[in-house]
């Protein structure tokens, strides 16, 4: 299985990388909005672990383009966001 994992946090990007290469899955770790938004629409994912506050681009706005460009695999969104706003958003998108 081959997984995008979205996290800016190194260290817990890091960990999360490690957690799943020992389940057995082939893990690519991105911190940027920007590049994660270029890789989802571009390569092939099995599913995607997707932070909702990263730098050059937010979460939502990612998440929206691979769904604009056919990107179907499914995506475990990771917030510390508490307003139901945003998790509203990240649903939709």
């Amino acid at each position: 299985m081959r997984v995008l994992v979205v996290e800016d946090d190194a260290e817990l990007g890091a960990s999360l990388r490690q957690a799943l290469a020992e389940a057995g899955m082939l893990v690519e770790l991105c911190g940027d909005g920007r590049a994660a938004e270029f890789l989802g629409a571009t390569e092939t994912w099995d599913a995607a672990v997707l932070d909702l506050g990263l730098p050059g681009r937010d979460g939502v706005t990612v998440l929206r383009h691979w769904r604009e460009q056919g990107a179907a695999y499914p995506v475990l969104v990771l917030t510390a966001r508490t307003r139901w706003g945003d998790k509203r958003a990240a649903f939709e998108a």
